[in-house]
Order: structure tokens, then C-alpha cells, then sequence
């Protein structure tokens, strides 16, 4: 679990990028395959994976963003506790 966690931690962008390409494919499989008795456009079913994307994508960047914060304030935490005991 550390190493994929420190694969991640280095390769952000790519990770985001991976998240987003699979919920287009899902998105697209889902309502292509699985919603086929109700028919849209093509078009309008990448307007909805696109969207589907879009949140998922803000919610790994919010996630990111917190677990970011977090790590940044933990180890200035461990820091000072070195430094002052």
C-alpha cells in the first residue's frame, strides 16, 4: 500500500489523467451498453461522460488538495517536535 501511495504522491497529473480517462471509457460503456432501452445521441452521451468526468476529476483534485495539506502540515508538525524536544 506505501509503494502505490509513493507512486502516486510522484506522479499526480498522470494519476488525475488516469481517473478521468476511465470514467469517460466507464461513463461511455454505462450508456452505451447498460442504458441501451433508453437511446441518446452520441453526442449527448459524451456530454454526460464528459460531465461524470468533470465531477469525479473535482473530487480527486478536493481529495488530493486535503491529503496535500495534510502531509504538509504533519511533517511540519514532526519537524518542530524534533527540533523542540
Amino acid at each position: 500500500m506505501e509503494d502505490i501511495q509513493t507512486w502516486v504522491s510522484n506522479h499526480k497529473l498522470t494519476t488525475i489523467g488516469a481517473i478521468w480517462a476511465s470514467t469517460i471509457g466507464a461513463s461511455l460503456a454505462y450508456n452505451t451498453y447498460i442504458r441501451a432501452r433508453t437511446p441518446l445521441k452520441p453526442s449527448l452521451r459524451l456530454i454526460h461522460a464528459r460531465m461524470h468526468a468533470q465531477a469525479l476529476t473535482l473530487t480527486v483534485l478536493s481529495g488530493a488538495a486535503a491529503y496535500h495539506y495534510y502531509e504538509k502540515n504533519s511533517g511540519r508538525s514532526k519537524q518542530d517536535n524534533t527540533i523542540n524536544g
